[in-house]
């Protein structure tokens, strides 16, 4: 099992930016598909951005491609979200999670660790 814990979310107007990391433990990172997901009030779960084991290959959602970008830094066991352009759609607990089988990555479900989640709020 692999401990998660986000930080760098907090209170931005919208076209501001935020980056996001999720520090891992008890595990090598380097092992793992990396995924960030995203809840609002009210709201299911949502698929935002996918990272390959190596770094190689990423994935987002439509909503956010262009303006969000994902990144690992294996070496440091951590895993980013590089936010800019937020809109206040994007207000949401945004969680990491890792993915043994580092397959299906858009899917929540192929996960198996999962962070609490930092809090992003854009204000108009």
């Amino acid at each position: 099992q692999v401990q998660l814990v986000e930080s760098g979310g907090g209170l931005v107007q919208a076209g501001g930016s935020l980056r996001l990391s999720c520090a891992a433990s008890g595990r090598t990172l380097s092992s793992y598909g990396m995924g960030w997901f995203r809840q609002a009030p009210g709201k299911e779960r949502e698929f935002v951005a996918a990272i390959s084991r190596s770094g190689s290959i990423t994935y987002y959602t439509d909503s956010v491609k262009g303006r969000f970008t994902i990144s690992r830094d294996n070496a440091k066991n951590a895993v980013y979200l590089q936010m800019n352009n937020l809109n206040v759609e994007d207000t949401a607990v945004y969680h990491c999670a890792a993915s043994k089988s580092a397959t299906r990555l858009r899917i929540g479900s192929s996960y198996d660790d999962w962070g609490q989640g930092t809090q992003v709020t854009v204000s108009s």
